[in-house]
């Protein structure tokens, strides 16, 4: 399970102080998947981030009992100067996992040729976006973090395969999807949240959510 308890957040914007998360309690458990919507510039990245540890509280308490995704998408993880075999074989150590697999799980699902023995630093957008997500599908985690859907990549094959990967694992795993467009959180998740002011507003279903979010989004 993944649990926020109080939990407070907020950014010195240099004329302002914007309030994140405003001791906020919600409680995720394994096998309840959770779509979160969330109007631009209200904090997404940074809920998500705060989900993975990326980031820390201001207060309150964070409690993960399970094993948790970095956020889909995320780059910090990966070294830019690095192959995307180096740091595939890099990262499966780091989580205590089979390098050879990592790297063949990775080079089979990116599909990126020549590139993968290529520095980061050398690819487009969409190839980088690929290898994460390749890579967190390889890593096998109890609970995925995705920040807006599916990765930037115009790769056709690529989508598929992921796609098919991903609805798999959502047999199996639990996804919290954090997005501004409810049509991306209903591939995902049937229970909701609002995030809005400072506050999550918890739902039973995508429908009641969405209703508050139109409402206070259109209103």
């Amino acid at each position: 399970m993944l649990e926020f308890e109080n939990v407070s957040k907020s950014f010195w914007t240099g004329t302002q102080r914007k309030v994140i998360l405003d001791r906020v309690s919600f409680r995720v458990e394994l096998g309840r998947s959770l779509g979160i919507l969330a109007p631009n510039g209200t904090g997404k990245t940074t809920l998500i981030n705060m989900m993975a540890g990326l980031e820390k509280p201001d207060e309150g308490e964070i409690r993960r009992g399970c094993r948790i995704s970095f956020p889909l998408g995320f780059m910090g993880g990966v070294i830019s100067r690095l192959s995307a075999q180096e740091n595939a074989r890099y990262i499966a150590r780091l989580y205590g996992l089979d390098p050879d697999y990592i790297e063949a799980y990775c080079r089979w699902l990116c599909n990126l040729g020549e590139y993968f023995d290529q520095p980061l630093g050398t690819y487009s957008s969409g190839m980088k976006a690929r290898f994460t997500f390749a890579l967190m599908l390889a890593l096998d985690f109890d609970m995925y973090l995705i920040d807006e859907g599916m990765p930037g990549s115009t790769d056709v094959e690529f989508n598929r395969k992921a796609g098919e990967i991903l609805r798999e694992r959502l047999r199996t795993t639990t996804v919290i999807i954090v997005s501004h467009d409810p049509r991306t959180l209903e591939k995902f998740a049937r229970s909701a949240a609002v995030l809005m002011g400072g506050k999550l507003h918890m739902f039973d279903t995508l429908e009641e959510a969405k209703e508050l979010y139109d409402y206070e989004t259109q209103g």
